[in-house]
């Protein structure tokens, strides 16, 4: 498992991947934006840096904020894996996340669950 933080921003954001029974698990912490989608991007798109995930779980309950960037990021990321009989969940999102989830349809394309446990036994 690897820890990766914004240099620029050390305590804003931080992406930990974590592959559990061959399941991507990417925990995210701080503010989603589009100073940070580069980095989240990578993190969704393969643990090792090299095989693509067929099957990820985005934990976001320690996400304090998302906007528009990270909403690409996770949309690409669903499309991806879509294409290749995969799967993308989010976890834990908080109130004020799950919210812009709601509002711009994302629930309705990518399922989200309350913890990563949920989503692990979907």
């Amino acid at each position: 498992m690897s820890n990766i933080q914004k240099e620029d921003q050390p305590n804003r954001f931080s992406v930990e991947p974590e592959v559990v029974d061959g399941v991507l698990i990417v925990t995210v912490h701080g503010e989603i934006d589009h100073n940070v989608k580069d980095t989240l991007g990578q993190a969704l798109a393969s643990e090792d840096g090299i095989t693509p995930p067929l099957r990820i779980v985005a934990d976001l309950s320690g996400v304090t904020f998302m906007d528009s960037s990270g909403i690409n990021v996770f949309l690409t990321a669903h499309l991806r894996v879509s294409q290749a009989q995969g799967w993308l969940r989010i976890a834990g999102a908080q109130e004020s996340v799950l919210r812009v989830l709601q509002m711009v349809g994302i629930d309705t394309v990518i399922a989200c669950h309350p913890t990563v446990e949920h989503a692990l036994s979907a």
